[in-house]
């Protein structure tokens, strides 16, 4: 089968890879039909994220059709489906406390496992949710990063103001499930123009010398975003770090000591986020907008990943897949 094979900083292939095989028990065969490509992906690709290693197939946020199914999966054969792609392995005190997103044997399909830049990939059974009729596959595969922003809101408390840093992806998505929680006000900083628009009209305010925040949403994470966002953060607020556009970032805790700020990491999310991002995106109460682009071949996978690292795209989201890819 055909996949795209990250070999290093910015070196991607397109290669002929043994299939993932018959489907153990409680594990899936999908054939990909909407993958998207994940910011982190892209700085993957830059060579950026350490928990990436050379050769692997990425491709984290899926959905499509299972071809084929092992013993007490039976009843999601041909099924349109999206997947979860991360996992705990169920034991520890952390998963046990719910906390599997942060579970030290997580396995995240694309980094620990082969991904679904490929024809066929596997997954567990457990980790996938049906997609209803007439629901995309390209809105199946908003899922896992529309749950990053359910986890994130969630993480943050209740609030009656929040503003996110940053319309992107994630930022996008983080702002729709601030509004879709109850929180009343929801403000977006965003310099790129076509991004900001799109905020706007999602729900979004646009910031202008407002200030004292119940809740800022950093969905960027550089150092200029985590200091604004302590500045427009009220005494007592909370800053929810969700991106990870740099890793070191120096900040004056003085002010935080002294206006008892509380920053918050937020990591992926939990099987509950995934099903909470799965029900507001095929009731229709969670949208992204109505052109979202078309699935492209997995063939312009190198392309798109070089175009993409070299700038801010025009489009919402770049999906890629195999021959059974979504028009």
């Amino acid at each position: 089968m055909k996949a795209i094979v990250w070999q290093g900083p910015e070196r991607m292939t397109i290669e002929d890879v043994p299939e993932p095989g018959d489907p153990g028990p409680g594990e899936l065969i999908l054939r990909a039909e909407a993958v998207g490509i994940c910011g982190s992906e892209v700085e993957g690709y830059l060579g950026h994220m350490g928990n990436r290693k050379p050769p692997l197939v990425m491709g984290h946020e899926f959905a499509g059709t299972v071809v084929a199914v092992g013993s007490g999966a039976d009843e999601l054969e041909g099924a349109r489906v999206a997947v979860n792609p991360l996992s705990g392995c169920g034991e520890c005190a952390l998963c046990r406390a719910g906390l599997s997103n942060v579970c030290k044997d997580r396995v995240l399909v694309g980094v620990h496992a082969p991904g679904a830049f490929a024809d066929l990939v596997k997954v567990r059974a457990a980790d996938a949710r049906v997609l209803p009729d007439g629901v995309p596959a390209r809105v199946g595969a908003l899922m896992e990063p529309l749950a990053n922003g359910v986890h994130a809101v969630r993480l943050g408390g209740p609030a009656e103001r929040a503003v996110v840093l940053g319309a992107g992806t994630i930022g996008l998505v983080t702002l729709q499930a601030a509004l879709l929680s109850g929180i009343a006000h929801v403000a977006v900083v965003e310099r790129h123009d076509a991004r900001r628009e799109r905020a706007l009209a999602l729900g979004a305010h646009e910031v202008g010398d407002e200030r004292d925040f119940d809740l800022v949403l950093d969905a960027v994470g550089a150092q200029a975003t985590r200091q604004l966002g302590l500045e427009l953060l009220r005494p007592a607020g909370t800053m929810v770090c969700i991106g990870l556009a740099a890793d070191e970032t120096t900040l004056g805790f003085h002010d935080i000591v002294r206006s008892q700020h509380r920053i918050q990491g937020s990591y992926a999310y939990t099987m509950d986020d995934f099903e909470q991002a799965h029900a507001w995106l095929v009731s229709g109460e969670a949208s992204l907008g109505d052109d979202l682009t078309a699935v492209r071949p997995l063939e312009e996978g190198p392309e798109q990943f070089a175009r993409l690292a070299a700038g801010t795209p025009a489009e919402f989201k770049v999906f890629l897949a195999g021959a059974g890819r979504e028009a």
